[in-house]
């Protein structure tokens, strides 16, 4: 077996919601492939702590800050990353989520989760996706989904529905780019605490209730996450295309 097809020496990765949480896993996991990472968010002090954290483990790490619901912001990352030589990776980590019952659930919100779930992980496809085809070198696109991408849960309606619309677009895409090179593929975990969901966690309840729909006993960590998304940017995955890695400790397999 090959050690290069596991790594990412000589590339560039662009990864969105790169200050914190599931983002910045990732991007230090591409980082310790050899990747040379573009890490973007909205918040600065975020991503200067993000980078400065990559570095000082040894990896190379840019920071840009950007708000990937905006187009023109969404094209000016994508020029940042392709300024530093070969783009050709890029992980859409950027998510929100704003739980709620159905029946009073508020429009606002709704258009929200889609505008950062769902827009933006077009968006930011898109963008990267342009850029690969006209440099005609082939690429990796990996989207974050959800075990909710596959399920519903109670209170979580815009949330599954976003993440059900970023599966579609993750094969959609994943067959439109193909013959080009380009491979689009999705990584969905489980519950993972990160600052996103570590106020949910904290109820007793809700977190008992979340062990006992994982067969495996046990929540998802950033680094499992992170890994999954490294293989699938990197060579060793070259068949996999269109398709969604679940990392859920079997809750879609009940």
């Amino acid at each position: 077996m090959s050690e290069a097809r596991w790594r990412l020496d000589g590339r560039v990765a662009l990864v969105t919601g790169a200050g914190r949480g599931l983002g910045l896993g990732c991007a230090h996991a591409l980082a310790q492939a050899g990747a040379e990472v573009v890490l973007v968010a909205r918040t600065p002090a975020d991503l200067e702590a993000a980078a400065s954290a990559i570095i000082d483990a040894g990896g190379t790490a840019h920071a840009h800050v950007a708000d990937v619901t905006d187009e023109q912001q969404v094209a000016g990352a994508v020029a940042a990353a392709q300024a530093l030589g070969d783009l050709r990776v890029c992980v859409n980590a950027a998510g929100t989520n704003r739980p709620g019952p159905a029946r009073d659930y508020a429009l606002a919100d709704w258009d929200a989760l889609f505008d950062v779930n769902v827009r933006a992980t077009f968006a930011t496809c898109r963008a990267v996706g342009d850029a690969l085809l006209r440099s005609g070198a082939g690429g990796s696109i990996v989207n974050l989904s959800s075990q909710m991408g596959t399920v519903g849960y109670p209170g979580r309606v815009a949330y599954c529905a976003t993440k059900h619309a970023v599966e579609g677009l993750t094969k959609a895409l994943g067959v439109e780019w193909a013959p080009d090179g380009i491979r689009v593929n999705a990584v969905a975990p489980t519950f993972v605490e990160t600052p996103l969901t570590r106020g949910m966690l904290e109820d007793p309840e809700f977190r008992e209730e979340v062990h006992r729909r994982l067969p495996t006993g046990r929540l998802a960590t950033v680094q499992q996450v992170a890994d999954a998304v490294r293989y699938l940017a990197c060579d060793a995955s070259e068949s996999v295309n269109g398709s969604v890695l679940r990392v859920d400790g079997g809750w879609t397999a009940w």
